[in-house]
């Protein structure tokens, strides 16, 4: 099986890895951090404004590879705080209107740059 992997201007990179690999027609999204670069946005302190930067950018890193949300499989949501939980569902919940993906939702200690959230994918090509 062949890989192809994939970065993007617009997301921070911050060591050996790639933003998105695609692999036996999935795509697999890195953990995703609340940075606009291009806005100059880096939001440690608002669930909602944290949550609505990262599902923007996975949408935009999606469809620079000509996939979308709708192809979302699975996501993987790391947490410093399981209290803010049903503010990030609020968010959530309008990326993924119809047909949710699968997800993983959990409390870490840590999450690398003081982010509140860390939200990775695997979609359909």
């Amino acid at each position: 099986m062949q890989k192809k992997c994939m970065d993007n201007d617009f997301l921070l990179k911050a060591g050996p890895y790639s933003h998105i690999v695609e692999a036996g027609g999935f795509l697999f999204l890195t953990g995703i951090d609340p940075m606009d670069l291009e806005k100059g946005l880096i939001i440690t302190d608002d669930i909602g404004k944290a949550t609505e930067i990262v599902m923007e950018n996975m949408k935009r890193s999606l469809e620079s590879v000509g996939s979308s949300l709708a192809k979302v499989v699975k996501v993987t949501v790391f947490m410093r705080d399981m209290n803010d939980f049903a503010k990030l569902n609020e968010v959530y919940a309008r990326y993924f209107t119809e047909q949710p993906p699968a997800r993983t939702c959990v409390a870490v200690k840590e999450v690398p740059g003081n982010f509140q959230l860390k939200v990775e994918a695997i979609a359909i090509k």
